[in-house]
C-alpha cells in the first residue's frame, strides 16, 4: 500500500483505477531486490507484466523505454511504442522515488535491449 499512497497512479500512464495498479519490484525479489519503496514502481498491470519480462524499462532518468524484442517476439506492441521516450511520473518527495541504481540494474540486466 505504500506505493499506492506514494504514487496514487501508474507512473507511466497516470491511470488511477486502483484495481489495475500493481506494485512492481525494480530488482526482482528473487534476485535480491528488497520490498523497500526505493525498489518499486506503481504500474498498470499490463505494463507491470512487460516490465517483469524485460520488454519495457524505466531509465535512471525516468524515461519509459520499449524493447524492439516486443515487436520481434510478438509482432505487436503498437500501443506501448506510442509511449516510448515519455518521462514517467514520480512522487515529489525524493525518498519515495526509486533508487537510480535499481533502475540501472533493471535496464542493464532485465531489459531486452
Amino acid at each position: 500500500f505504500r506505493l499506492i499512497d506514494s504514487y496514487g497512479q501508474c507512473a507511466v500512464t497516470k491511470e488511477h483505477s486502483i484495481p489495475v495498479l500493481d506494485a512492481a519490484h525494480i530488482i526482482p525479489y528473487s534476485e535480491g531486490g528488497s520490498h523497500d519503496i526505493s525498489n518499486g514502481l506503481l504500474l498498470r498491470a499490463d505494463i507491470h507484466r512487460l516490465y517483469d519480462d524485460g520488454y519495457v524499462t524505466v531509465t535512471p532518468d525516468h524515461v519509459f523505454k520499449v524493447s524492439d524484442a516486443l515487436r520481434e517476439d510478438f509482432s505487436n506492441g503498437k500501443h506501448y511504442y506510442g509511449m516510448q521516450g515519455t518521462k514517467i511520473w514520480m512522487p515529489d518527495q525524493f525518498e519515495k522515488q526509486p533508487l537510480r541504481e535499481n533502475l540501472e540494474y533493471h535496464a542493464q540486466n532485465i531489459f531486452k535491449a
